[in-house]
């Protein structure tokens, strides 16, 4: 994936490009996102909701997590057989991908990784061979039901298998299931075969824009592989940290950059933590504020580009890729100058110590650092200048990455450490795209059932102000941010929102920056925000102790989301000055 697209850019200046290297490379995004989500099994790090984990520890969680990946197992299990359908009707179909690929051959991946990961469901589903049994009837069963699908129900209702899939999910199973069960059952119930849901995950795979995302995340784990960080860290010691703030400043900045890159904030506390919070508290920051500070940084880079909830709001509601990034940028920087600014204020108020300017170590720190200080140099020549497309801006941005990390720094060995960032990337990519791809057959469903168009109606009918829609707005993306990662929010929660957005005349750009705004806030929204859990699992600090640290972080972020909700400007300004779905470069 990282080479094809940089072949073709050498290859266009020769002549038409390679033939077939847009379908190929989209069609391994399918590849990669399968695999890894067989890893991500096999390491228990599906994504799910953190609910699990307010059960005490005991008999009680134990057997929690015995019916949750049970159920997951089933569910998995029917997935994998309906994607077999799938792959049996396109070899039957004979067509191509390109090159002369059969659509067959890159779509198997779909089965053989829902096999793989009931099969690792199963095997984590208890120490004890009895819980394991259970868990492995489950994923039988499931498969029986699969292949009996057709008289499953009947002309039943579907509810109680949604709540049975619903309720697993609450005790902790992957996010994918509830998802993923939720349309297989509410797609028979109409008499609707399951193949669509699989159907429609190969539709999104294989989408324009869908390749950046893997490609932008493997170029931010190798910079959190490598000890890019120190340098960061080092440059922006040097820059700003005689000024008041300065440290807490450096720590907003990182977790942004790293964030950018890497699509995740709780890679970003997990990357970072371990250098950051001894650097804060060495310079006298309270413990307090300075594990809510990291808390809540982890989550500040995702309203710029190329962020990957930005493409991925593009994709589902869509709207110009440009047009978003764009349209973060300025939101971006209210959102981290408070956090900047609460830092300052901590500083004066408490007497934090600064270090001194020095104009040789800020031009050593530059030197040390430029080669990452290049990488959003390339990124955004890669976007705006017209020389690439967007896939293969993100394998510049990967190639470069971890060109400078293997063989500029020496950072990462060539073998297992490459190894090593090719599989964190892969987890992560996997966890999000088996979620992405079960979500569009759910979406597809309640498109057919007119659910989005009810939910207008409703909305119309009792509520007339767009000011009053936009507070419910954001009170209801509070609560779906608290429960829900973003990236599962943006395919569940999009499609409902958007019409209602165009209704009342809130521009759909705006929307999205809103809408991934709010979901930035909710992983700080107690109980069971992400980066609570995250940070609490990091820093090995009791949940409530990162409760009380968050709360000032979160307050500070709300007044944040009030100003990009309220002051349109903040998005559009910018948009409408440069012109809006301009062609920016001469590459579509």
């Amino acid at each position: 994936m990282v080479l094809l697209p940089l072949a073709e850019i050498v290859a266009r200046q020769f002549s038409g490009g390679i033939p077939g290297s847009g379908p190929i490379v989209r069609n391994l995004t399918l590849w990669v996102g399968f695999l890894g989500a067989a890893l991500a099994a096999r390491e228990d790090r599906l994504l799910s909701l953190a609910t699990g984990q307010l059960l005490p520890e005991g008999r009680l969680r134990d057997g929690a997590k015995i019916f949750s990946k049970t159920v997951a197992a089933a569910i998995s299990a029917m997935l994998a057989r309906a994607s077999w359908e799938l792959v049996l009707i396109e070899r039957d179909g004979g067509s191509a991908i390109g090159a002369g690929i059969p659509t067959w051959i890159a779509q198997i991946v779909l089965p053989v990784g829902f096999a793989l990961i009931a099969v690792r469901l199963v095997a984590g589903a208890s120490e004890k061979w009895w819980g394991m049994g259970i868990a492995l009837a489950g994923g039988a069963g499931g498969l029986w039901l699969g292949l009996n699908e057709l008289d499953l129900l009947d002309g039943r209702s579907p509810w109680l298998a949604v709540g049975i899939v619903l309720t697993a999910t609450l005790l902790g199973g992957p996010i994918f299931v509830a998802l993923g069960g939720s349309a297989i059952f509410l797609f028979l119930a109409d008499g609707v075969p399951s193949a669509a849901i699989p159907a429609e995950t190969y539709r999104l795979s294989v989408s324009q824009t869908l390749a950046a995302i893997p490609l932008f995340t493997l170029a931010g784990f190798a910079l959190a592989e490598g000890n890019a960080a120190e340098r960061l860290v080092r440059l922006f010691r040097a820059f700003v940290g005689w000024i008041p703030g300065g440290t807490a400043a450096v720590t907003a900045i990182l977790c942004a950059f790293f964030t950018v890159f890497t699509g995740g904030s709780g890679v970003t506390i997990l990357a970072l933590g371990g250098l950051l919070l001894p650097a804060l508290l060495k310079d006298g920051y309270g413990d307090r504020f300075s594990l809510g500070l990291l808390t809540a940084s982890g989550s500040l880079g995702l309203l710029w580009p190329p962020a990957l909830p930005l493409i991925l709001y593009a994709i589902v509601a869509e709207v110009p890729w440009k047009d978003m990034f764009i349209g973060g940028l300025v939101p971006g920087l209210v959102m981290l100058g408070l956090v900047v600014g609460w830092g300052v204020m901590t500083d004066m108020r408490t007497g934090v110590a600064r270090s001194t300017f020095s104009g040789r170590e800020a031009a050593a720190a530059a030197w040390g650092a430029k080669w990452e200080i290049l990488l959003p140099v390339v990124v955004l020549v890669g976007f705006f200048g017209g020389f690439a497309t967007l896939i293969e801006t993100a394998a510049i941005a990967a190639f470069y990455s971890l060109m400078v990390q293997l063989f500029v720094h020496h950072d990462i060995e060539l073998v297992g450490g490459l190894r090593k960032v090719f599989q964190q990337a892969g987890v992560l990519i996997g966890g999000v795209l088996v979620i992405f791809g079960v979500a569009m057959g759910l979406t597809s469903y309640l498109v057919d059932a007119r659910v989005a168009a009810a939910a207008l109606d409703w909305v119309e009918a009792h509520i007339d102000s767009p000011l009053v829609f936009l507070l419910c707005l954001n009170v209801l993306l509070l609560v779906v941010g608290c429960l829900m990662d973003i990236f599962s929010a943006i395919f569940v929660v999009v499609p409902l929102i958007l019409p209602m957005g165009l209704a009342f005349g809130i521009d759909p750009i705006h929307l999205g920056i809103i809408f991934v705004a709010n979901l930035e806030l909710g992983y700080l929204t107690p109980p069971v925000g992400l980066n609570l859990f995250i940070a609490s699992y990091r820093f090995d600090r009791p949940l409530l102790e990162v409760y009380r640290a968050a709360l000032p972080m979160l307050a500070i972020l709300a007044v944040g989301v009030l100003l990009i909700t309220y002051i349109p400007f903040l998005t559009t300004g910018l948009l409408d000055m440069l012109g809006r779905g301009a062609t920016l470069g001469a590459v579509p």
